[in-house]
């Protein structure tokens, strides 16, 4: 009789707690006022006594993604056997494309302004960049010694 009173008084205490069966805790030393309850009554008053709580919610720990996550900003935990999508999936082309002729650009404005190039160069080398034959801007510098078209050394 004991354990079918106890089922039948976790369940009515899972119902007014608003939480599962499995997370009733009933005070061991007390089982024996918990097995004289009859009524929803007797139960909501031994809920409020502290006999019968809620567990609280075990959750899933963030420790192991904290560590996870401090590592990747190092730049571990990155490499092939990692990735899934293609390259173009894991960093847009277009952005890549927007932050590399910027940079392009910014470093032409930069040697016209110096003098380093002259105003018809920098047309030539910028046209040259809007095509796309400039990986990078140590391409562009790499370009402008081979094709000698600074006045002053880069």
């Amino acid at each position: 009789m004991t354990t079918q009173q106890l089922t039948t008084v976790r369940r009515m205490a899972a119902e007014i707690l608003g939480v599962g069966i499995h997370r009733i805790w009933i005070d061991p030393e007390r089982i024996d006022e918990v097995e004289n309850a009859i009524t929803r009554e007797d139960v909501r008053r031994l809920i409020k006594e502290g006999i019968i709580k809620a567990r609280p919610i075990k959750g899933v720990s963030r420790v192991r993604a904290r560590l996870r996550h401090e590592q990747r900003k190092k730049g571990r935990r990155r490499g092939y056997g990692r990735r899934k999508g293609v390259k173009s999936a894991r960093s847009d082309p277009k952005e890549e494309w927007i932050k590399r002729i910027r940079a392009i650009r910014k470093f032409l404005k930069y040697l016209r302004k110096r003098r380093i190039i002259s105003r018809s160069t920098y047309r030539r080398l910028y046209m040259l960049a809007k095509g796309g034959t400039f990986t990078s801007v140590s391409h562009v510098k790499t370009y402008i010694r081979e094709h000698k078209l600074s006045r002053k050394i880069i």
